[in-house]
């Protein structure tokens, strides 16, 4: 704790400015400083309702002795640019929360810090921010939306989207709009946000059993004020993310991703908390356990249910359950003087329609694969669980395009058939620059009805609302002259999810001939944060984050 920092003659310009923001003397002197990073904005669902949750934190953190400071950090929708250019800012954004965390945080020296925060690359940044500053951290989220009901059926967001490119007219599309997201939450699918909450409680980061809390249930005060009082017995006890995130804890929230079929992007994000924390993690961890694991978990886009089913099945402790022969049960939980072994020791497994057991997995196939070939040598990335089987293997010519909306034109025109493999390239880390997300031209595979009978391939990444044969995070990506960048219209392609493979049937002689022609492009961005993320980012299977520094990189203290 800095109580030394609040204390004596040198520490008076430090008071004032907190009497002055109206904090009392003894509360400033003998109270740990809880930082409170709130990541409400009016504009999203996901943090709409994020203040009330602050104050619940703030209560707790008061009622267990601690001092809280709430402070605003970035946040957005990612559905607000969806299918617009923009929506290349999103990644950049996880380390741009990182980084307003960690900037108010090393200037106002808390002593611990409550997160709140829901959605994407918020939450995400927020994980990042908690291990980079390696002080007692703790989340707390937002919960999930409820699905809504449109016609007699439960709808989710995604399906607004599917009925958009299907045809349906302005007035259906309103109709729909007032009914497909009736309250505050993330989307109620397993894409990034709700991923990424649930791995929170395995990260060690988010109290058990709390993370898929809907937001509309007012267990979730409750839980965020408890929450606040745990928050100041970290700070009191002094326990860092470094104490209870190790090694076996990073594989864990990998052979949970498995099990649950997460969004693609939370494999950039694991990689990125590995890297920050001085960790040896690749792809090949997630090979590994993608053979040992196997999908159980039936939430939209694996199953049709919502993660609000998911959280009154079980939620993540269920799945920690059926999961507790295969994790490391010995590492710690977010308690430290408790393993992952003693949290589960009550919970009684409940295998149901949501959450299944291995023995009886939902699917054959884990809920994420990594596809290597001559096309990705360092990997690329499908969910196989969204994958139909009639485009498990796909054999096909190829049609190229230098971006989403290029493709995009072209699906709509009718210039893409049954067959076809789309190759989407320059949309990764350095290409877009941002690694973007490819929603126009999939939700119009989707829309046009040739989501099984087409291929797609690109260095760009998915939304966890997607689905169909879509192979992301092609490395080396275009921009960096990998493979992608030497495709060519009519190039024959084989995608072989089954075994894992994603090549182009041209010889070693012919995609040299083309690398001596090939000329890097400039970079899309000559100034601003893209422009910045662009020339410091990692590549994708390393996690996409701007981590310039080596492995082992400390702070100076």
């Amino acid at each position: 704790m800095g109580i030394d920092y609040w204390n004596g003659a040198q520490a008076a310009h430090r008071r004032v400015m907190m009497k002055a923001a109206g904090y009392s003397d003894i509360d400033i002197r003998k109270k740990p400083h809880i930082g409170v990073p709130n990541s409400y904005m009016a504009g999203s669902p996901g943090s709409a309702h994020l203040r009330q949750i602050a104050e619940a934190v703030k209560e707790g953190i008061w009622s267990a002795g601690g001092i809280p400071v709430e402070f605003g950090i970035p946040a957005t929708c990612g559905n607000i640019a969806n299918g617009a250019e923009e929506l290349k800012y999103e990644q950049v954004g996880r380390d741009i929360v990182a980084m307003s965390v960690e900037f108010v945080t090393k200037v106002h020296n808390f002593d611990g810090l409550a997160m709140i925060a829901s959605c994407d690359n918020i939450i995400a940044g927020c994980y990042l921010a908690a291990m980079r500053l390696d002080i007692p951290s703790m989340v707390v989220t937002g919960g999930s939306m409820q699905p809504g009901q449109h016609c007699g059926e439960t709808v989710v967001e995604a399906d607004l989207d599917a009925a958009r490119f299907s045809g349906a007219s302005e007035e259906e599309l309103m109709e729909m709009e007032d009914n497909v997201c009736p309250s505050f939450g993330a989307c109620p699918s397993m894409g990034t946000a709700n991923t990424m909450q649930m791995l929170g409680e395995v990260l060690n980061l988010v109290i058990p059993g709390t993370s898929t809390i809907p937001a509309t249930d007012n267990m979730k005060l409750r839980k965020a004020r408890e929450a606040g009082m745990y928050a100041v017995e970290m700070a009191k006890k002094n326990i860092k993310p470094s104490d209870i995130i190790t090694r076996e804890v990073i594989m864990n929230s990998i052979m949970f991703d498995m099990a649950v079929a997460g969004s693609t992007n939370a494999v950039l994000h694991i990689l990125s908390y590995a890297y920050e924390l001085g960790m040896e993690v690749s792809l090949e961890d997630f090979e590994k356990y993608a053979k040992e694991i196997k999908c159980i978990n039936a939430v939209v886009p694996s199953g049709p249910y919502t993660v609000v089913d998911f959280h009154y099945a079980g939620g993540v402790l269920n799945v920690m359950k059926m999961l507790e022969n295969k994790i490391f049960a010995k590492a710690p939980s977010m308690y430290k003087n408790l393993t992952w072994e003693d949290v589960l020791e009550e919970i009684i497994p409940v295998e149901n329609e949501v959450i299944h057991s291995l023995e009886n997995p939902l699917f054959d196939e884990p809920g994420l694969k990594i596809l290597r070939g001559n096309l990705s040598p360092n990997g690329a990335i499908v969910r196989p669980t969204a994958v139909y089987e009639e485009v498990m293997y796909l054999k096909g010519k190829a049609k190229v395009y230098e971006g989403d909306r290029q493709a995009f034109d072209a699906i709509v025109a009718g210039e893409i058939v049954a067959g076809d493999i789309i190759v989407i390239r320059y949309e990764g880390c350095k290409g877009a620059p941002g690694m973007k997300e490819l929603m126009l031209s999939i939700d119009a595979l989707i829309g046009k009805g040739l989501h099984k009978s087409v291929g797609l391939i690109s260095d760009a990444r998915f939304s966890g609302f997607n689905f169909g044969a879509i192979i992301g995070h092609v490395s080396p990506e275009a921009f960096d002259g990998g493979n992608i960048a030497l495709v060519e219209n009519g190039d024959e392609i084989v995608i072989d999810i089954p075994n894992g493979e994603v090549s182009m049937l041209v010889s070693d002689e012919e995609l040299e001939k083309r690398r001596k022609n090939w000329v890097r492009p400039e970079l899309k961005e000559g100034k601003g944060c893209l422009n910045i993320y662009a020339k410091m980012c990692r590549p994708a299977e390393e996690g996409g984050a701007m981590q310039p520094w080596d492995l082992d990189g400390k702070y100076s203290r």
